[in-house]
């Protein structure tokens, strides 16, 4: 496993002010900065066009990724890689051809992810690790900010993290979805690397950087104590 990465939703922000938010992540010290692309369909809720993300690409100083929940993941891929996204994770559950999607990313210049909703085994993903860069097992239902962790996900991030050790790629293992300093121990011991935060990070009352380094200092530990176990 790899030091873990604090990685904000940009969900939260103001979205009057772009610019200025992914300037404000960069300097409290994230990692990377996660745009939720939402098409009212595959989730119930509107985001973030390409356009948008392409705006605020000369204001970060850290790479963006694209968390496509979308329900035509292809025809959209080349326009998120265009815009700046580094990393593009489309949703297991809405790619017929799962292996062919994530090589096609990669071709892009990209690396590769996917997510599996809350409700979708670990299994799906068994047969394209060779082919993914980052996994996501969802620990909420996606479409909208704010909800509650579901802890009941934590035995399927184990599961996951077993199937990325032995297969001996180095696969990211993302957890989005509640991450709070309450939550994200229950996901870091289970063997994610990655957290999303949101809502929680936003709303912290020392302010970001402290939300961040709160975060990281309590998945580091709970990482090193899952190791030693």
């Amino acid at each position: 496993m790899t030091d873990p990465l604090i990685v904000p939703s940009v969900l939260p922000a103001d979205f009057a002010r772009l610019g200025e938010e992914v300037r404000a992540l960069c300097e409290a010290g994230v990692d990377r900065i996660q745009w939720d692309v939402m098409d009212g369909v595959f989730v119930p809720n509107l985001t973030f066009g390409p356009d948008v993300i392409a705006a605020a690409k000369p204001h970060s100083t850290v790479e963006f990724e694209a968390h496509l929940m979308v329900v035509n993941p292809d025809e959209l891929l080349p326009r998120y890689v265009e815009a700046g996204c580094e990393l593009v994770i489309v949703h297991a559950e809405t790619c017929t051809h799962l292996h062919r999607t994530l090589g096609r990313i990669r071709d892009l210049g990209a690396r590769s992810g996917v997510a599996l909703n809350p409700h979708t085994p670990a299994d799906v993903v068994a047969h394209v690790l060779a082919e993914v860069d980052l996994i996501l097992p969802m620990t909420v239902n996606p479409g909208f900010g704010g909800q509650k962790y579901i802890a009941a996900v934590e035995p399927k991030v184990a599961q996951l993290r077993r199937m990325i050790d032995e297969s001996g790629y180095a696969i990211e293992l993302e957890v989005d979805g509640g991450i709070t300093d309450a939550t994200i121990t229950g996901a870091a011991s289970a063997g994610a690397d990655v957290f999303i935060s949101g809502s929680w990070m936003y709303a912290y009352a020392d302010g970001k950087a402290a939300a961040v380094k709160t975060l990281r200092d309590l998945a580091a530990q709970a990482s090193t104590k899952g190791q030693d176990s």
